[in-house]
């Protein structure tokens, strides 16, 4: 991708919302959309079995990508039916045995936090934890909201708004113990930093493919088999996925998922390190040029290429618009239509000025280092002509 002029799109810095399908993963798909057609679950035949081989492929890759068994993964068409299968699904198991208390931060995806209201109208609990200003949770306020009927926490691994990273092992140190399930929105988190789930504790994890360079329309729930963690299914139908998500595998998407999986275990760590030089480079350039600008979450646990700044008395609408040669937003994908500032930010303790002057930069695989200069030069420009008379760092707070 160039700099944006008068014949070139926007740059690209909207990393957390969605990332482009790498063309290798494209080209790894491409044969199953013709010659290779077959219905993974017809194994009567060549072409089912061929199409049922591919799938399995894919559930190893994306396995070896996590630390996990492959007859722990079952696909799903993204992370948020993968939410809402851990959380409904867990609830609905675990209500038999007297458990119908569930526990989630306040900054948790929109679908996390719905699911969980859509459990409250069923009769079950639902305890919402607040977040530092930091955006990481308080562990000894989770230890004290665990009760003897939790059947399920739920805590996002890398945050999709600020970027901040849970710390997982230290959650699961205290929900095993206590047999309650952990479950994990991982969306932003696979393939970008690392995850061993043969090491933590994590009972439930969701994945989306288009978040890491795969295919829209695919993603995968973690499903721990020992000790097992048991969860009831959402939907009827032919059983396909050990009975737990039934309906026709898409077998290209399943490859796609499977391909951006290897591509990510293969290049992760050289690409968190360029991307985190990436966002040094973006925050210095801002800051020499717009002092007040706040960092919002905190900067050292965090995804390498994710920045969420607000800049005082500058609405986040009014500065993207002064930017048409960037693509930018001001948080989640899932509510950037809604007018009112960001939850996420609110629940970090910002006053609805300062979350409503926020944007997110999102920095990924096909960023380049021009786009980059490009970037904090015209959005420091924005910034510095936008800014009202008498905005300093100290009133703003700046991180």
């Amino acid at each position: 991708m160039k700099a944006a002029g008068a014949n070139r799109p926007p740059v690209y810095l909207d990393y957390q919302a969605t990332t482009p399908c790498d063309p290798r993963v494209v080209a790894a798909m491409l044969p199953w959309f013709t010659e290779k057609f077959g219905n993974p679950g017809s194994i009567t035949h060549a072409y089912g079995r061929e199409a049922a081989a591919a799938v399995e492929r894919a559930r190893a890759q994306l396995a070896s990508l996590i630390g996990a068994e492959p007859r722990e993964i079952v696909f799903t068409s993204g992370a948020t039916e993968s939410n809402n299968l851990a959380l409904k699904g867990a609830a609905h198991f675990h209500r038999a045995f007297g458990k119908d208390h569930l526990v989630a931060l306040a900054t948790e995806h929109k679908c996390v936090i719905e699911s969980c209201h859509a459990l409250e109208r069923e009769g079950f609990r639902v305890t919402f934890l607040p977040v530092g200003r930091d955006g990481l949770v308080d562990l000894a306020a989770l230890e004290r909201a665990l009760e003897e009927r939790t059947a399920i926490v739920s805590v996002m691994a890398a945050h999709n708004e600020i970027g901040v990273l849970q710390p997982l092992a230290e959650i699961a140190a205290l929900t095993r113990p206590r047999g309650i399930l952990f479950h994990s929105d991982a969306a932003q988190a696979v393939g970008k930093v690392r995850i061993d789930l043969a090491a933590l504790g994590i009972d439930l994890l969701s994945i989306s493919g288009h978040k890491f360079y795969g295919p829209k329309g695919i993603g995968a729930l973690f499903v721990r088999r020992r000790p097992r963690a048991r969860i009831a299914p959402l939907i009827d139908g032919g059983g396909q996925e050990r009975g737990l998500r039934s309906g026709t595998l898409p077998t290209p998407l399943c490859v796609g998922l499977g391909e951006a999986a290897a591509l990510a275990q293969a290049e992760m760590t050289a690409e968190a390190e360029r991307l985190l030089g990436f966002r040094r480079r973006v925050l210095a350039g801002i800051k020499a040029r717009v002092p007040e600008a706040v960092v919002n979450g905190d900067l050292e646990r965090r995804l390498p290429g994710n920045l969420n700044l607000s800049f005082p008395g500058i609405p986040a609408t009014v500065l993207m618009e002064a930017c048409p040669g960037l693509a930018l937003s001001t948080g989640s994908a899932c509510t950037s239509a809604e007018i009112e500032p960001s939850y996420v930010l609110r629940a970090l303790g910002l006053e609805d000025a300062l979350a409503a002057a926020s944007v997110r930069i999102g920095l990924g695989r096909f960023t380049t280092s021009e786009e980059v200069d490009f970037a904090v030069d015209t959005l420091a420009a924005a910034a510095r002509r936008l800014a009202p008379r008498g905005v300093t760092s100290a009133a703003a707070g700046a991180t």
